[in-house]
This record gives C-alpha cells, structure tokens and sequence, in this order.
C-alpha cells in the first residue's frame, strides 16, 4: 500500500469515527514529532502496538480485501509490566468489504456491531489439521445459542454481538446497500503477529511504499520512526 492512500484513509476514518460518536484517545491524532515527544511516557502504546492498523491482506486492493482497525487496549501474557488480560479494537468495515477466512489458536473474543450497516460472518469449526470442518456449529449471539451450519453466516444488526471461541473460522464482510460497519472487538490477549492461522495464506501487515510521510504512525510504524 502507498503511504498515500494510507493517509486517506486514516482521514477517512477519523471522520466515520466522529460521524458515529466514538471519540479516540489523543495518541490517534500523534503526528511523528509529537510521538518523539511522547516516546518516554508512551512506552505502553508502543511495546503492546495500540493504534492505527490498515492492512490489505496482500492483495493490492484495500476497498475489496482489507480492515482499518485502531486498538485501544491490551496486555501481554505472562507480562508484570503489562499484566491486562483483555484486549479491545474499534473497527470500520466497508460494504462488500471482506476480512478473509481465519481462526485464532489462542485469543477468544467478541466481536460487536456497534453501529452504521449490517455484518456479515461466515462461520465454519475447524478439523484437527486445521481445515474446514463441515459440522454444524453453535454459537452464542448476545447469550441466545445459535446453531449454524458449517459455512453459513449470521448477520449482526447494530447493537448485536458474537463470541468466537479458540480455533473457529471466521470470514466477515459489510452487508451490501446497508452501510459502513462501525465493529467492536472485545478480547483476550491480542497477538496478530503470531495467533492469525489463514485458511489461505496471506499477510496480516502490508508492505508499505513511503511516497509521501505519514500523517500518523500505524501501530507498526513505531519501530521505524521512533528512534
């Protein structure tokens, strides 16, 4: 992805979060100087990778195969220094806008419409070499037991939440004509360096093509620019 249409689309955002009332903490609007500034008393942000978080997949085509994520908390197993066992992101997923296939070995985790148009989940549970599993499955949508049939989905209408235990498949996407998606995400843990397993292979951080500077640093922007 080119730094560029990066920096669009963090605008973006910072205008959808608005629209929707959901107010970010002051490091979202950093720019490096202030992050050179703040780097003593900001180590929590940057050890633990909250903030900004865009990723393509791979695919070249962020509006088709993409999700803009900003993580507000977390913590890190086994950590004194960082001791939180949860985590939380707030999320913008477009319409048609697809999060591909994958499962998560070790985090559980809610995930919440918050607001905006309809999300779309695919759900299939996984075999014991991590394929496809073709059983049925049962979830829980906001405490109700929801049994779905492997690779069917489930719509979250704005205020409606799922729990997505350890090693269940999942593919979402913002319902067509229905709007952008404002998702929350309340969790274990977060590692998405190293508890995303892709039914396809794919990159969970994109490469990025610095054509101009960044307007505010992605959480994996942190290493680079902050000495």
């Amino acid at each position: 992805m080119k730094r560029s249409e990066i920096n669009a689309l963090l605008t973006e955002a910072v205008g959808f979060f608005a629209s929707m009332k959901f107010p970010l903490p002051v490091f979202a609007y950093y720019s490096i100087d202030d992050w050179k500034r703040h780097k003593k008393v900001a180590r929590e942000i940057v050890d633990l990778g909250l903030g900004w978080d865009i990723t393509d997949f791979g695919t070249g085509d962020f509006r088709k195969t993409g999700l803009l994520l900003f993580t507000l908390r977390n913590g890190k197993l086994g950590s004194r220094k960082y001791p939180k066992a949860y985590a939380e992101k707030i999320m913008i997923v477009g319409e048609g806008q697809v999060t591909p296939m994958h499962f998560h070995w070790n985090k559980m985790e809610d995930i919440i419409n918050r607001g905006g148009g309809n999300l779309v989940i695919q759900l299939y549970g996984s075999t014991k070499n991590e394929g496809l599993s073709g059983k049925d499955i049962t979830v829980s949508i906001d405490g109700h037991a929801t049994t779905v049939a492997a690779g069917g989905t489930v719509t979250l209408t704005p205020g409606q939440s799922i729990t997505l235990t350890q090693g269940l498949y999942h593919r979402f996407y913002g319902q067509q004509r229905m709007g952008t998606v404002l998702v929350g995400e309340v969790s274990m843990v977060n590692d998405d360096a190293a508890d995303n397993r892709f039914f396809e292979p794919m990159g969970r951080f994109p490469a990025i093509e610095e054509d101009v500077l960044p307007a505010h640093l992605l959480c994996t922007d942190y290493k680079k620019f902050i000495k």
